[in-house]
């Protein structure tokens, strides 16, 4: 048994390539991405977020090279009833205002974002 099989739930940020982020930038990216995904999880699916919260709070950060990579999955998430968030950057550093830099999923069932993000590549 892997360390990975006791978590029940967890968080997949995606966060995308193609823009040239500084590592600091992504770094900030995918921390709103996850608390904006775990804030609407913990209206919508508070059980859910509880339990995710008490087990650990698993977050694995993936990537995509493209904006319409981003918005497939966000249709994906969507589908599957997934709690998300989609983040727009302010434009304050490095990209214009409103570019789409990251998509948080969950947290929700591993099993249930595995359906949406298990072929994405590690960030």
């Amino acid at each position: 048994m892997t360390k990975d099989a006791n978590f029940k739930y967890k968080q997949v940020i995606v966060v995308r390539t193609d823009l040239g982020m500084s590592r600091g930038k992504i770094a900030v990216q995918v921390a709103h991405g996850s608390i904006s995904a775990a804030e609407r999880a913990r209206v919508t699916t508070q059980e859910v977020w509880r339990a995710w919260l008490n087990e650990g709070q698993k977050k694995v950060a993936v990537k995509v090279t493209s904006e319409e990579e981003l918005f497939e999955l966000r249709h994906q998430a969507i589908n599957h009833h997934l709690p998300h968030a989609l983040i727009r950057d302010a434009g304050m550093t490095e990209l214009p205002p409103g570019t789409i830099t990251v998509l948080g999923i969950g947290p929700a069932k591993a099993e249930d974002i595995d359906k949406v993000t298990k072929a994405l590549k590690l960030l």
